[in-house]
């Protein structure tokens, strides 16, 4: 295979994410929930995968008519945003105006936020909550709290995300990334696995999902605290 066919069919590999995006958003319109996460985490790995796969085969110079960065932010903003808020409202766990306020407030900061140039540090980290909703949500409907801790917790990150607080990528950031690496992997198993026992209470991925999430929520605001140990 050539190198431009290698580069042409990883943006084919990421346009997949779309499909991906459109079959979470049928089941969520039928209030699918379990199935809507199942092809949300599909769609989660796909994003994993394709940029280290992107800079291995040097899309930007092979395959540069297609702009890979704008095609994986469509189906981010779809996949991590759209989808995730339409969720929440029509799930009925924000009720009334918080609902409205939570679907409102989430899909216009976030997208503000994929359109702000200044949204990767000097070390690709994100600076501000990168509009991880799917994160979120899925803890939501793991544990099910009241609809005003909902709703502060909506409004503390879409705060965040204008804020000078880092938050890591966990394959691009190199600082703890022997940890952070694993963590990301260990967020999708749980919360594939939440999602295939249908968010049942019991299930020990809820206890997964939160610890993994507190460390991607908290890895890089810790790293902008801690210094880095000198060479």
């Amino acid at each position: 295979m050539t190198h431009r066919f290698k580069a042409l069919s990883v943006h084919l590999f990421t346009a997949t994410g779309a499909v991906f995006a459109m079959l979470a958003m049928l089941a969520a319109v039928e209030e699918k929930w379990s199935l809507m996460y199942l092809w949300l985490v599909v769609s989660f790995i796909v994003d994993g995968i394709d940029g280290p796969l992107a800079r291995h085969y040097h899309v930007k110079k092979n395959a540069p008519e297609f702009d890979g960065v704008l095609l994986d932010l469509i189906i981010d903003y779809l996949t991590y945003v759209f989808i995730p808020a339409f969720a929440l409202f029509k799930s009925g766990l924000m009720d009334g105006w918080t609902g409205w306020f939570a679907i409102i407030v989430i899909t216009f900061a976030s997208a503000m936020y994929f359109a702000d140039t200044r949204m990767k540090t000097k070390d690709n980290s994100f600076s501000g909550f990168p509009g991880c909703w799917n994160m979120f949500v899925i803890v939501i409907f793991a544990l099910e709290p009241n609809f005003w801790v909902i709703l502060l917790l909506v409004t503390l990150l879409s705060l965040a995300m204008f804020l000078p607080l880092k938050f890591i990528h966990p394959v691009r950031t190199e600082r703890w990334r022997n940890v952070s690496l694993p963590m990301a992997f260990a967020w999708t198993f749980f919360a594939g696995w939440a999602a295939w026992v249908d968010f049942h209470p019991e299930s020990w991925a809820h206890w997964g999902l939160v610890i993994t999430s507190l460390y991607l929520v908290f890895a890089g605001i810790s790293q902008q605290v801690i210094p880095p140990r000198k060479a």
